[in-house]
């Protein structure tokens, strides 16, 4: 295993933590933002766009972890990577997405 595959696995994590909350929210038939809203990631997204970014964020994650070296589910260095990089977008996501639900709450957008 080269120092890549847990890079790999980590920002497959991330890809899939990403995923979530576009594809529930795009299920769901709720607006959410996404990079191709106005202004990019701030303005909501309709719910067609959220399903399919989310399917994208989904199949990246998927083949950062499955087709990138040799992802082994029991090894801890393979999931640890993946683990942490859902992880830290899922952190990193509900700051994001928290400032701007009270922003909106707030009237300001």
């Amino acid at each position: 295993m080269t120092v890549f595959h847990p890079v790999a696995y980590f920002f497959g994590g991330a890809f899939l933590a990403n995923a979530v909350p576009h594809f529930t929210s795009g299920v769901m038939g709720r607006r959410f933002p996404t990079p191709f809203a106005n202004p990019p990631g701030r303005g909501l997204s309709s719910p067609t766009a959220n399903v399919l970014w989310g399917a994208l964020n989904i199949a990246i994650g998927y083949l950062l972890a499955s087709c990138v070296g040799d992802f082994q589910p029991s090894a801890l260095g393979d999931t640890g990577s993946l683990g942490l990089g859902a992880l830290l977008m899922g952190l990193f996501l509900a700051r994001h997405f928290g400032g701007l639900h009270e922003d909106q709450a707030q009237g300001r957008s």
